[in-house]
C-alpha cells in the first residue's frame, strides 16, 4: 500500500473480521487521497467474514465499483484454495498472470518444476520413492490441522524416513494420506538467498527488485544453541526443526553471482511466455541457494513464487536503487508500472 500511496494511488485491503486493526488503526491514512501523506498508507477497507468470501458476487461488486486492481499474493492462494475459482470466478483485474499462480503447487500438473525444467534450471534432485534416498533429503508434507502449513523433517536413508514420518504421524502433525503425496527433495547445502524479480511488460526488461531470505521457528533458535545442547535436545525426543516462516531478512550477494542470477531470471521468465502466455507479469521469486565450487559457485532453486513475494524489506538491499537512483519496494514497482500502463493506455498488457 505505501508504494502505492507514493505513486499517487488510492488503496483498499480486503480484511477477515477480528483481524483488522493493524489496517483500520494503526496503518490507516489520516485521510483518503491520491497523494502521498505523511501518515498511514490504508485508505479504505473491506470486510469480509472469512477471506475466501472475496469471492462473493458483493464482495468482488464493491471491489469492481471502486475500480480496484487486485494485487495476489500467497494469503490470497491459501485462503481460496481453489485456483479454479480464481480463474474464472473472481472477475475482477489481477495484476500479473493468474494463470501462472497455480504453477506454485507442487501437487499441480504442470508445476513449477516443470518450469523450472523447461527453463532449464538447476533444481533439487526429486525422489519419488523413499527407499530410493540415498542422500540427505528434505521431506515438505501438508500438516493435519493447519492445510496451508507444511511440516518438513530431514532424512538420509529409508530407515530414518520411516522413523521421522512415524514420529509425526503419531504426533498427530501429519497423516498417511498426506506423507503418501509428500515432496521428498534433496537437501542443497548452501546459502539461502531469495531472488526478487520483477518483469515489465511495457519496457520488456527483467529487473531485480531486491534479496532477502528467510527466518524460520524454530530451526532459527535451535541455531543459536551450543552442539551439545542441541544434541540434548534431539536425544530426549524434546524438539524437532519445523521449519516454519517467521519472516524475512534483507541479505547481498556477491556482485560476481548478479549475472548468473540476471540468466536464471530470463530463462525463467521465457520458459513462462512459453508455458503459460503471456507469461510471468510482474514480481516473482525465485528462492535459491547458493553452492560452492570447484569449479564455481551455482544457484540452485527450490523455490518458485509467481506472484508478489512475501519479502517487504528488499527495498533495504540496493539492487532497485541501481535503476532508479532510490531503492523502492516491490509494491512500488508494481504501481509504477500500472501507472505508467495507465498513461500510456496500456493496461490490458499487464493485467489477466
Amino acid at each position: 500500500c505505501r508504494g502505492a500511496k507514493d505513486e499517487g494511488f488510492k488503496t483498499l485491503v480486503v480484511v477477515e473480521k477480528g483481524r483488522d486493526q493493524t489496517y483500520v488503526n494503526y496503518f490507516k491514512s489520516a485521510r483518503p487521497s491520491t497523494s502521498s501523506g505523511p501518515s498511514g498508507c490504508v485508505d479504505e477497507v473491506v470486510y469480509v467474514d472469512k477471506f475466501k468470501d472475496i469471492l462473493l458476487p458483493k464482495i468482488q461488486k464493491i471491489l469492481k465499483n471502486k475500480n480496484c486492481i487486485f494485487i495476489p499474493h500467497r494469503s490470497f492462494e491459501v485462503y481460496v484454495s481453489d485456483y479454479d475459482a480464481i480463474e474464472d470466478k473472481f472477475d475482477v483485474p489481477i495484476f500479473g498472470n493468474r494463470y501462472l499462480l497455480r504453477f506454485e503447487e507442487r501437487n499441480e500438473k504442470p508445476n513449477q518444476y516443470d518450469l523450472l525444467e523447461k527453463a532449464e534450471i538447476r533444481y533439487p534432485k526429486i525422489f519419488k520413492d523413499p527407499k530410493d534416498i540415498n542422500t540427505i533429503v528434505i521431506v515438505k508434507v501438508n500438516e493435519k490441522e493447519r492445510r496451508f502449513e507444511r511440516a518438513f523433517f530431514l532424512a538420509t536413508s529409508h530407515a530414518r524416513y520411516k522413523y521421522e514420518s512415524e514420529r509425526l504421524i503419531k504426533g498427530g502433525v501429519i497423516t498417511k494420506i498426506d506423507l503418501n503425496a509428500a515432496i521428498i527433495e534433496e537437501f542443497i547445502l548452501g546459502v539461502q538467498v531469495n531472488f526478487n524479480f520483477f518483469y515489465s511488460p511495457i519496457n520488456r526488461r527483467l529487473e531485480l527488485v531486491g534479496t532477502d531470505t528467510r527466518r524460520q521457528t524454530d530451526l532459527e533458535g535451535i541455531l543459536r544453541l551450543p552442539i551439545n545442547q542441541q544434541e540434548e535436545l534431539f536425544e530426549l525426543k524434546r524438539i524437532y526443526p519445523q521449519y516454519e516462516e517467521a519472516g524475512h531478512i534483507a541479505v547481498t550477494t556477491l556482485e560476481s553471482m548478479l549475472e548468473p542470477a540476471f540468466e536464471i531470471g530470463e530463462k525463467f521468465v521465457k520458459a513462462t511466455k512459453e508455458m503459460k502466455p503471456p507469461g510471468v507479469i510482474g514480481p516473482f521469486g525465485l528462492q535459491s541457494v547458493i553452492t560452492p565450487g570447484p569449479p564455481k559457485k551455482e544457484i540452485v532453486v527450490f523455490d518458485v513464487s509467481p506472484r508478489m513475494p512475501g519479502s517487504p524489506g528488499i527495498s533495504s538491499t540496493p539492487y532497485s536503487g541501481y535503476l532508479y537512483g532510490k531503492n523502492i519496494s516491490m509494491g512500488r514497482r508494481v504501481a509504477m508500472e500500472i501507472k505508467k500502463a495507465v498513461a500510456i493506455k496500456r493496461l490490458s498488457k499487464i493485467v489477466t
